[in-house]
């Protein structure tokens, strides 16, 4: 009987061995880019986003506006608090929306602090999870009439989560069509795309986006910052003080 016994556990002793060792080759080796802000301020060409987040704000330019910030998980940080901070220095209403909350399907194996999944999204930089930020309200939440402009930031993979919501393409569709404001920056001009939006438009995007905006019927620049009506569109992080101020001047001139 003894002897069954150690046969066995010898056995189990070598499938996990397997196992790890089948486990081992299929994972790469943990090594990730980052993202510091501090770094990307100070980094050489950056001086005009850098002074454009430490210079104090000493007008209220855009009180009583209300700004929704459409994202979800995946935003790049910076692309989010960047413009947020600025237009709650400036006196304005600023809420962060997200699609509702539905947990990733079991299969898909995904380990995330499901409490706070329900009531935050996941700000990355660059490419790593660096931490959460609490949503106002979901996007069944709202109506068009409750704010004055809408802002989509990119990210690695919070444009591909929204473009495939059909509620938040849905009002991005609906908002335009009001008149009011709609701007995106980086990854996020392709929300536009799925939104039926950009035909026509002039607008810009992520390098590696330009050409999906084009086949979209967009007329695309590669500039900082581009104005079309009430659509306003940036390339990425170092765009951060064009956008934020182009999107200033739109709601102080309308």
């Amino acid at each position: 009987m003894e002897t069954n016994v150690n046969a066995q556990q010898g056995a189990n002793s070598q499938t996990v061995a397997n196992h790890l060792e089948i486990l081992s080759q299929l994972s790469s080796k943990t090594a990730v880019g980052s993202f510091p802000l501090a770094q990307f301020l100070n980094a050489p060409g950056n001086e005009k986003v850098r002074d454009f987040f430490f210079t104090p704000v000493t007008e209220k330019t855009l009180e009583g506006k209300r700004i929704a910030i459409i994202s979800s998980d995946g935003f790049e940080e910076i692309e989010l608090t960047g413009p947020a901070w600025y237009f709650r220095q400036l006196g304005a209403q600023v809420d962060i929306i997200a699609p509702k909350y539905a947990p990733a399907p079991a299969n898909f194996g995904l380990s995330m602090p499901e409490e706070m999944s329900k009531t935050h999204i996941m700000a990355i930089q660059y490419l790593q999870p660096v931490g959460w930020i609490k949503v106002d309200r979901t996007i069944d939440q709202i109506k068009v009439e409750d704010y004055d402009a809408i802002f989509i930031p990119g990210g690695a993979w919070n444009p591909d989560n929204l473009r495939h919501d059909k509620e938040v393409v849905k009002f991005v569709k609906e908002f335009s069509a009001s008149g009011k404001l709609v701007s995106a920056i980086c990854h996020a001009t392709v929300v536009l795309i799925n939104a039926e939006i950009i035909k026509g438009k002039r607008l810009t995007g992520y390098w590696n986006i330009q050409i999906d905006l084009k086949n979209a019927g967009g007329i695309v620049s590669d500039v900082p910052v581009v104005a079309d009506g009430n659509l306003i569109t940036s390339r990425h992080p170092i765009d951060l003080a064009d956008f934020s101020k182009a999107v200033e001047n739109w709601l102080i001139e309308n």
